[in-house]
């Protein structure tokens, strides 16, 4: 009897063990197909921004205006703040990586603090310009290096777990595709520079949240094929390479691919839905043969193929023949800045080249939009008396601790410049205010 009793105990404990370890391994593959899902989520995002902010760069370099000179080094310094999370989130611990991330605080505390002084009364330096040359050179390098290690990611199939498992390797040896185009980045700088402050104004915080606005049926890979024929405007005949995100994902994901003719494409799709989170096209691009206008209406008409209803173009502007323009969703009159699409069209023939909708489908969502606690003639006396305010909108936009908060937005100019300026609707206190380029105030009136 005691023995049958003995047998009972230990086949139990067999059995519970089995559960046990089967919980367990179920848990670490999770675990691993999230990390993966998040490594290769920041690292097309970094090379994307790497790309813009290479186009930005040098698109400074060809200004004389320091009222254009100004808002351009913001919006570098927010794209390498953007770079900068990104690098923070690969599995780049045990690699050293710390003249990439270097570059990127250092061009990012350039930027900002020039921007912030009067360039009318204390103008770049031959030295600061040349230092300008230099991050313009070292950008186009890191730039070339993401795209070879994007290209290998595409069409080899190769995992940031792989990577991060050749990194761990002992041996002296860490032959992969991933980490060598990486060390490559750190090669291609000549020498190295001094350790960025601690107090950098360059922020490596994100907020991050799981998509408020996926909706719609699984799409199988064959579906997914025939959304990216839409998305990048391609016929049939197209050799796609699709990977889809392992399970256990939060956000189950399709990456989709070309590279053709000399040209390549990378988009980020929902599995449900088919929803369209990002996509770049990298090509040469060539001579002028659109304006600013043309490539908005072409902008305009692709996102309401996508199914983008009620965005508004609040901020365009001009890199080396590209079109970048950013859009905002209107809820019954009021401006979402939280549901931002940008669209990126070459001005040579049209194309798409760029789409990133990740704010859009993290962030939209049906809001109840309270009323303004103070009137619109109480905000504007919030509003510096110099400014001659032109127009203004409601508009929701993202505080400092990345809470939505309702605003008075103001359009006004000041001594031959223009700025938007966005005052609290609850509190009257001042917010934001944002510096326009020529380029945005002009076309913006046009439209």
């Amino acid at each position: 009897m005691y023995r049958w009793i003995t047998i009972t105990l230990l086949t139990v404990a067999l059995i519970s063990v089995s559960i046990w370890g089967y919980q367990t391994n179920k848990q670490k593959n999770d675990l691993y197909v999230q990390a993966e899902n998040e490594y290769q989520r920041s690292f097309h995002e970094l090379t994307y921004n790497m790309d813009v902010l290479n186009d930005q760069i040098g698109t400074s370099l060809a200004m004389n205006s320091p009222d254009k000179l100004s808002p351009q080094f913001v919006d570098i310094w927010r794209i390498s703040s953007n770079a900068h999370a990104n690098t923070g989130h690969l599995p780049m611990g045990l690699l050293p990586i710390h003249k990439t991330e270097q570059f990127l605080s250092e061009l990012g505390d350039f930027t900002y603090q020039t921007a912030v002084r009067d360039l009318d009364d204390d103008p770049l330096t031959e030295e600061e310009t040349a230092q300008l040359e230099e991050f313009y050179q070292q950008s186009g390098e890191i730039r070339d290096e993401l795209r070879e290690a994007q290209h290998h990611s595409l069409t080899d199939g190769s995992k940031w777990i792989d990577a991060e498992q050749a990194l761990l390797n002992t041996n002296d040896e860490k032959d992969n595709d991933m980490v060598n185009s990486f060390q490559a980045v750190e090669d291609s700088f000549d020498t190295s520079t001094e350790e960025t402050p601690e107090n950098s104004t360059t922020s490596t915080e994100t907020e991050e949240h799981s998509y408020k606005n996926i909706t719609g049926d699984d799409l199988s890979e064959e579906e997914a094929m025939k959304e990216a024929e839409k998305i990048f405007g391609k016929e049939d005949g197209t050799d796609w390479t699709v990977t889809k995100s392992g399970d256990g994902a939060l956000t189950p994901m399709y990456s989709v691919s070309y590279d053709e003719n000399g040209e390549r494409g990378y988009a980020d799709l929902t599995v449900q839905g088919g929803h369209p989170l990002n996509l770049l096209v990298s090509r040469e691009i060539g001579g002028k043969q659109l304006s600013l206008n043309e490539g908005f209406e072409i902008a305009t008409d692709y996102l309401s193929e996508l199914g983008f209803d009620e965005m508004e173009l609040f901020q365009s502007s001009e890199y080396d023949q590209v079109g970048i323009y950013s859009f905002v969703y209107e809820d019954d009159g009021v401006r979402v800045f939280s549901d931002a699409v940008e669209v990126k069209v070459a001005l040579d023939n049209g194309d798409i080249t760029g789409l990133t909708a990740n704010n859009y489908f993290k962030n939209h969502t049906e809001r109840h939009i309270p009323e303004p606690a103070i009137s619109e003639e109480e905000a504007r006396d919030a509003v510096n008396q110099g400014v001659k305010i032109q127009e203004n909108h409601l508009a929701i936009i993202d505080d400092n601790q990345g809470e939505e908060i309702l605003t008075y937005e103001f359009l006004g100019t000041r001594d031959d410049a223009t700025y938007r300026i966005f005052i609290n609707a609850e509190t009257g206190e001042e917010e934001k205010i944002e510096k326009m380029t020529d380029a945005e105030i002009n076309y913006n009136s046009v439209i």
